[in-house]
């Protein structure tokens, strides 16, 4: 069984481990900064060409992601919302009630004095833009449809074996051994390095199904996300940009339907059915609903490593933290990790080269790594108990407490200065 190692000359390396929006993202932040990595990631990727028609294959069928203000400016400070803007639908309000209830709220972007709350995007075309950024990259090696069988660590750095998908059983399958003195875990909520690792989890199944995709509807959303709370769990609209079909323009929106884990087949597999049921949760407020592409299916639970900080290993996204989908906070605060780890690395290197040292620097060091951790705390226990609560509240059948709710929303939507801060939560300015 050959053996390929991998060892740069330099400590400016760091291993991803992952290559979804997160693991791409923290590799752009990375090279934005000068430091190298080599990214890993189960799936090949399919080759795209810059120039490749990007219509997709029928406009009802994707998955979308809700880009928090943040978020925004996280890939304007790379440079990469210039190529990705062009395919996103502002937020400029949203309204929120609960399902057969008096209680409403709305956030306007203009009372707010913002330029909007977010973008909504097409999964493939957030990931397709990073993905052709990761391949020009001089600062990023890629390398897909390669598993990673183990990872080892010493008191220097960190060491992981990896082989070709298909290959690990074979005699003929060529071990590649890559070092650096820091790896990032970005595997996704069933992290196979966090098992690795040994760290635990703490799990809660809400017992829930996540029914996700995209929906045609006779009203313009004018640029209105649209929140209702059930029994059953958080529904929400989104808006996406509209398309001409047939010489026709297409209102069309992103939808996130939550029901009880069991019912969601009659949902997947009969659109009468499933248009009929959003008409019946959102009303007049989207207009008629026409047509539904496509939709997937997702069990929803919360997934939360005990530790994300093992040595010289650091775990990042689902493989720390996987939340409830309510008011799309999970991606935007993985970002806003990403985000935070890179400027500290980055400040490494950069106080490195700024005093001409021609030691050695350490990516890895164990104090620094803590402090990462530590310093994302907050924001992550913020964004987990608001995700809890929201949920928790709006599930609870008793009258009493749904009264309050609904009290709740009429003066959410009145009492002066309340807004402003729930909006800069949302928008993932405050951590």
């Amino acid at each position: 069984m050959p053996i390929t190692p991998i060892k740069p000359n330099t400590q400016n390396h760091v291993i991803i481990i992952g290559g979804g929006h997160v693991g791409l993202s923290f590799a752009l932040l990375l090279a934005y900064r000068g430091i190298y990595s080599t990214l890993i990631e189960t799936v090949s990727y399919p080759a795209i060409a810059p120039d490749q028609d990007t219509k997709r294959q029928h406009y009802l069928d994707s998955r979308n992601t809700a880009l928090s203000r943040r978020s925004v400016q996280i890939y304007q400070e790379i440079k990469l919302w210039q190529h990705l803007e062009n395919h996103a639908c502002r937020i400029d309000g949203v309204l929120i009630s609960e399902l057969g209830s008096f209680g409403r709220a709305t956030l306007d972007k203009n009372a707010e004095g913002v330029e909007s709350f977010g973008f909504v995007m097409e999964n493939a075309w957030l990931g397709r833009q990073l993905l052709q950024s990761v391949r020009a990259s001089e600062f990023i090696t890629l390398l897909d449809g390669t598993q990673v069988t183990d990872i080892a660590q010493d008191n220097t750095s960190v060491t992981v074996r990896a082989c070709k998908v298909g290959q690990q059983t074979t005699d003929n399958c060529n071990v590649s051994l890559i070092e650096a003195p820091l790896a990032v875990a970005c595997d996704g909520q069933n992290s196979p390095i966090r098992q690795l690792l040994g760290v635990k989890t703490k799990v809660h199944d809400y017992c829930q199904v996540g029914i996700v995709g995209v929906v045609q509807t006779d009203k313009p959303h004018q640029h209105l996300a649209i929140e209702k709370f059930s029994s059953a769990g958080p529904l929400a609209l989104l808006p996406l940009l509209d398309e001409m079909v047939d010489d026709h323009q297409s209102h069309r929106r992103s939808v996130v339907f939550i029901c009880p884990k069991g019912e969601e087949q009659r949902y997947l597999q009969d659109d009468e059915h499933f248009l009929a049921t959003l008409q019946s949760v959102f009303g007049d407020d989207a207009g008629t609903f026409i047509k539904a592409g496509r939709r997937g299916a997702y069990p929803l639970s919360k997934v939360l490593a005990t530790r994300q900080v093992v040595g010289r290993c650091v775990l990042m996204g689902n493989a720390a933290h996987t939340l409830h989908p309510v008011a799309g906070q999970g991606f935007n605060l993985c970002l806003r990790d990403a985000h935070a780890l890179a400027n500290m690395l980055g400040d490494v290197l950069k106080t490195h080269s700024e005093q001409g040292r021609m030691g050695r620097f350490d990516f890895g060091d164990q104090s620094r790594l803590l402090a990462y951790e530590v310093a994302r705390q907050k924001d992550q226990k913020r964004v987990v108990h608001f995700c809890d609560t929201v949920v928790g509240s709006f599930t609870n059948p008793n009258p009493v407490m749904k009264f309050a709710r609904n009290v709740g929303l009429i003066a959410f939507d009145k009492i002066p200065g309340i807004k402003p801060l729930v909006a800069s939560y949302a928008m993932g300015l405050k951590s």
